[in-house]
């Protein structure tokens, strides 16, 4: 593990302007530089650095953040090895703190799985290209299927031998502990390469008389693998076994299924250049289509998607394209996964092949430029094609029909850009033969129960996540699941998370500046923004934001701690990133008060934010302004448990005594941001 202080030396030499130089042709504009933005085309020049900050932004991609981000970025690199990276630039040695034995031992773990299997890798491919049997069985094997010599190269295929348990052998040979070579479910330590007898307690092979696809991690390394069996087999009796025609690695602490996409290694680039994703089921999918030249492709290895896996893709791009064979059971895989991809932000797209046809005979049939033309003129978005597919399949059924328009409305309810939603409702209302307007009710009772069961959650005294003093217990920033930082803009946060996101950039860029709470007592801004959030049992509803808040509580006490520097050498990107944003952009007027005297006090006080003078008043009025949003949604929740029509006597009458009382809350929050209350206590 790298010190804490061999970080700030690294931070402190590693001038941005110097950084980004190596990769990007910058010009002088004012305090700033300026180019063409590594991260995505473009013609005039949108990627902005700021020497007197630190940091990057693009604002054409919207990519931000400091020197380390720049070369996690370019790099496709993890946190430490950026810092590597430019600590040889800068000639930093990095002398990294000695570790505790649990830290060492799960860091020894780790890197001995990831050199078995890298050792086997090498062996199966040695067991394809220069044995008898590699050559007359896999090797062959491939060539049928079309593969060329370069491909099968280029993506590490290997074979595992038929007899024996050579792969076995071969790594106690080579003096691989045993622990990493078989799997323990309990641990998840070791790779699976191979099983233990419940016999004789003996290794064999896993992939025995199997064609090898081996898994690589984003970084290139092998985390697992699949192998394919390539004929039948029988007992004794002739009679067949029954053995599944993949056999993959199973779950460990380098590899989970859930995760990984195969391809991604070598499809990375591609996706990120052209902007562009095509998603397809298995391994031989990949091979041929990158073999005919579409190189941003990946595979989902025959699984159900998931979110992490979605992700990953949203990591590189926005843009996916989702191709399935043309029969039966093609069309209805499409379906699933569609809520999850539409949910993240993507423009979604799917692809039928001609029956018959899988992405890999398609693609052995066609180049790259045939295959690309075929999909622009063939693809379709998600919501219409799952509109057309089950108008078809409902007819004139009433009650599939109405199945049907409950789907459409379910799928379309996800999608969180307001005008896209509108798009689809408008689109599905004429091919649906519906009124729009009927669609458009449904699809806003649909978001609006789902934004009621957050904020019943968010009451919940079993789900309050508030602030703790222990840093002990405070989450790991650094294990956070990505979050998509261009889901937190304005067009797609609720008012309670703008209202939030105010208050995080007063604590990023001033959380350790001191507030007169009283005539005695003063604390860092951010520590009264959390104390006054706990006390009325507010929290977060993002996690992201979640974390900044988590992050602050848990090192604000440190020595010389600066908040703005603190988040914007944070080593979770997501947060240095976000931090990014909220110092570079201005505070957002409320859009809570409709009384024009009130939205001009509000834009008053909120304009010389950077102002240490007017840090109370800030700080005062954001937190008014979050109580007040607060209240709103209980009042609006409170009005429509009051219009059920199958709501209880006692509910109702237990209601209306808390009416009043929140109407009371309400004006007199309003009343105080009227009066431009200073004083925090």
């Amino acid at each position: 593990m790298i010190p804490r202080d061999t970080i700030d030396r690294v931070f402190s030499a590693a001038a941005i302007e110097d950084v980004v130089s190596d990769y990007v042709s910058l010009k002088r504009r004012g305090a700033n530089m300026i180019g063409l933005c590594p991260f995505h085309d473009e013609r005039t020049g949108s990627f902005t650095v700021s020497p007197s900050k630190g940091i990057y932004k693009c604002f054409g991609c919207g990519k931000a953040g400091n020197a380390i981000n720049f070369i996690m970025e370019i790099e496709h690199c993890s946190y430490v090895d950026a810092i590597k990276i430019l600590a040889r630039k800068y000639h930093i040695d990095i002398e990294e703190r000695e570790l505790t034995p649990e830290e060492q031992q799960r860091q020894d773990d780790r890197e001995s799985m990831f050199v078995v299997n890298d050792a086997a890798n090498r062996w199966f491919q040695d067991q394809l290209w220069n044995t008898q049997e590699g050559q007359t069985v896999g090797l062959s094997y491939f060539r049928q299927r079309g593969l060329q010599d370069k491909t099968i190269r280029d993506f590490q295929l290997g074979y595992c031998p038929a007899r024996g348990n050579q792969l076995a052998a071969y790594l106690k040979q080579k003096s691989f502990a045993e622990r990493y070579i078989s799997n323990d479910v309990n641990t998840k330590i070791g790779t699976g390469l191979c099983g233990v007898s419940e016999n004789n307690g003996e290794l064999y092979d896993r992939f025995r008389d199997r064609v090898m696809f081996p898994i690589l991690s984003i970084s290139g390394k092998t985390v697992a693998f699949a192998g394919r069996i390539l004929k039948k087999k029988y007992d004794k009796d002739g009679k067949e076994l029954p053995i599944g025609k993949y056999v993959n690695s199973p779950d460990s602490v380098i590899y989970s299924k859930t995760n990984e996409l195969y391809g991604f290694f070598q499809a990375k680039q591609a996706i990120q250049k052209r902007d562009m994703c095509y998603l397809v089921e298995g391994q031989m999918d990949v091979l041929s289509m990158h073999q005919c030249g579409i190189e941003n492709v990946v595979a989902s290895g025959g699984t159900a998607l998931t979110k992490p896996q979605i992700r990953l893709i949203h990591r590189f791009t926005q843009n996916i394209t989702v191709l399935y064979d043309g029969d039966s059971a093609g069309i209805h895989a499409a379906l699933k996964g569609i809520d999850m991809f539409l949910d993240e932000g993507f423009a979604v797209k799917v692809l039928l092949l001609p029956d018959g046809e899988d992405p890999d005979s398609f693609a052995q049939k066609h180049d790259a430029s045939e295959f690309i033309e075929y999909i622009r003129a063939h693809q379709t978005d998600f919501i219409r094609f799952k509109t057309q597919l089950l108008a078809e399949e409902a007819g004139t059924d009433p009650i599939k029909r109405s199945q049907l328009i409950r789907d459409v409305v379910q799928t379309i309810s996800v999608i969180p850009d307001r005008i896209t939603r509108q798009v689809y409702i408008q689109e599905c209302a004429r091919l649906l033969d519906m009124q729009e307007d009927v669609l458009t009710r449904s699809v806003a009772d649909l978001r609006l129960r789902r934004s009621e069961e957050r904020l019943k959650s968010q009451d919940s005294p079993s789900d309050s996540t508030t602030p703790t003093s222990s840093p002990q217990t405070t989450p790991s920033a650094e294990s956070l699941p990505a979050q998509i930082i261009s889901a937190t803009t304005p067009q797609t946060l609720t008012p309670f998370d703008m209202n939030m996101l105010n208050l995080l950039q007063v604590i990023v860029r001033h959380g350790e500046q001191l507030l007169q709470v009283d005539t005695e007592h003063s604390v860092p801004v951010g520590v009264y923004i959390i104390q006054t959030l706990q006390s009325d049992q507010i929290t977060a509803r993002i996690p992201l934001h979640q974390c900044i808040l988590d992050e602050y509580w848990a090192h604000y006490a440190e020595q010389n701690f600066e908040a703005q520097r603190f988040f914007l050498h944070h080593p979770n990107t997501e947060i240095a990133q976000l931090a990014v944003q909220l110092i570079e952009e201005k505070y957002q007027v409320s859009t809570l008060f409709s009384h024009k005297s009130v939205t001009e006090n509000v834009r008053r006080d909120i304009e010389p934010a950077d102002d240490l003078e007017q840090l109370p008043l800030l700080t005062t009025r954001l937190l008014l302004e979050i109580k007040l949003t607060v209240v709103n949604e209980k009042i609006a929740l409170t009005n429509r448990q009051l219009a059920d029509p199958n709501i209880s006597w006692n509910t109702t009458q237990q209601l209306l005594q808390l009416l009043p009382q929140l109407n009371a809350l309400r004006s007199e929050l309003c009343r105080c941001l009227g009066n431009r209350v200073i004083n925090p206590s």
